[in-house]
């Protein structure tokens, strides 16, 4: 999970851009996700597509949405957050759909820092009242499973298959036979 973190990072300050000069870095975002009908990163929400973005580049489940509250669906609750961990945040109302998303970075007893997209329209870390938070998450890699090689020797395959085809020649029973 760091290594979002770590990426994120290096995307620090990374800004949207108002009206149709949209940033490309961001638009490229919301493509690599599946969204090419974004276009200008000004008027569509970008917190959850940053951090779907980089999920998906390191090979993390990911939410796949662009509502900051699908990630409560992903990955295991944690009551204890480390560095790197999703955070939830409610926005509006608690009752609401929207909301913010970001990736843990600290807290106290009244703030929560998170490195994310969309905080003051920019990637950084902004500190959010903890009472707005909704849960903190830890994503999971995807594990790759390595097909199953079986090497054969094609002439013993051959030679195998013919002696099947001979057994059942000899061994089928006809309808004429019963």
């Amino acid at each position: 999970m760091n290594e979002i973190l770590r990426d994120m990072l290096k995307n620090y300050g990374l800004s949207e851009v108002d009206g149709p000069k949209s940033n490309p870095h961001i638009i490229e975002f919301f493509r690599e996700i599946g969204y090419d009908w974004v276009t200008d990163d000004s008027t569509t929400a970008w917190c959850s597509a940053v951090i779907n973005y980089f999920a998906k580049k390191h090979g993390y489940y990911r939410s796949g949405r662009l509502d900051a509250r699908s990630w409560l669906k992903v990955g295991e609750i944690v009551l204890e957050p480390q560095l790197g961990d999703i955070v939830v945040f409610w926005r509006g109302s608690i009752s609401s759909w929207t909301g913010h998303v970001g990736i843990y970075i600290n807290h106290n007893e009244k703030y929560i820092w998170v490195l994310g997209g969309n905080q003051s329209n920019a990637i950084n870390i902004t500190a959010y009242p903890r009472e707005r938070l909704l849960g903190y998450r830890r994503l999971q890699k995807i594990s790759v499973k390595k097909p199953l090689t079986i090497k054969v020797n094609l002439i013993s395959l051959i030679k195998f298959i013919r002696k099947v085809l001979r057994w059942r020649r000899q061994h089928l029973i006809h309808k004429d036979d019963v």
